[in-house]
């Protein structure tokens, strides 16, 4: 069994958060009507994508009725409409969509994760259950050595990844810029870590994240991480 499998494994399985354990599994009870009938996943996320990566994805944590639903992390709902709009735009995804783990969708250099794993509420994790997850983000970094690149969507992202960036005594020092869209951090190590606003509805719309500022991001990550793929027009 490879890295990225057993740590998926035990991850699925993850209880530690009460208060967490209780919202994924009430929401799931109690579904708004557009999904009344469907049979939530209702437990914390694995990653998604390619083992060989050399982009990482890190995000905050699963949508109450997106990921906690369906079972994929950015799936069945609209930021995950525009992370996959953005990947298959820049010839990363096979698929614009990404709406079930039956839909066949694929990506390619690309592997996506979540500094906390389960759908919190308010969508606002606790500090505890921040360092509960802790060890799973810190694993599947580490599970992905070809992953020159992280892409930090979102504030709380970047401040977990820089986290565990610095338990590294060659970074421990080194000076991480603020966070603001478009921002980039090249590493002494030489990975790059690249910032950008979550493609969360509070962003896309009221226009603070447009979707040619989120395309940008990602062709910044291509270009660092060496990744030549054919654009197609983006649809989100």
């Amino acid at each position: 069994m490879d890295k990225l499998t057993e740590l998926n494994r035990e991850i699925i399985q993850c209880r530690k958060c009460p208060r967490l354990v209780k919202h994924r599994e009430a929401v799931a009870k109690r579904p708004p009507l557009r999904y009344k009938g469907q049979t939530y996943w209702a437990r914390p996320l694995p990653g998604f994508g390619d083992s060989n990566a050399t982009i990482y994805i890190v995000g905050l944590a699963p949508a109450a009725n997106g990921g906690n639903r369906t079972g994929r992390i950015f799936t069945g709902d609209r930021s995950g409409d525009w992370l996959y709009g953005t990947l298959h735009a820049l010839g990363l995804a096979n698929q614009p969509h990404s709406i079930s783990p039956e839909d066949g969708l694929h990506v390619v250099h690309t592997y996506i994760g979540a500094a906390v794993r389960c759908a919190p509420p308010e969508n606002k994790p606790t500090r505890q259950e921040f360092a509960n997850c802790e060890p799973f983000l810190r694993r599947e970094l580490f599970s992905l050595p070809s992953a020159r690149v992280i892409v930090a969507l979102g504030s709380i992202a970047y401040n977990s990844i820089k986290k565990i960036l610095r338990e590294d005594p060659q970074l421990k020092k080194h000076r991480f810029p603020a966070f603001g869209h478009g921002q980039i951090a090249d590493l002494p190590d030489g990975r790059t870590l690249i910032c950008s606003y979550h493609p969360s509805q509070q962003n896309t719309l009221t226009g603070k994240l447009t979707r040619e500022m989120f395309l940008d991001v990602f062709r910044k990550a291509k270009s660092a991480a060496g990744i030549v793929t054919k654009e197609r027009r983006p649809v989100f």
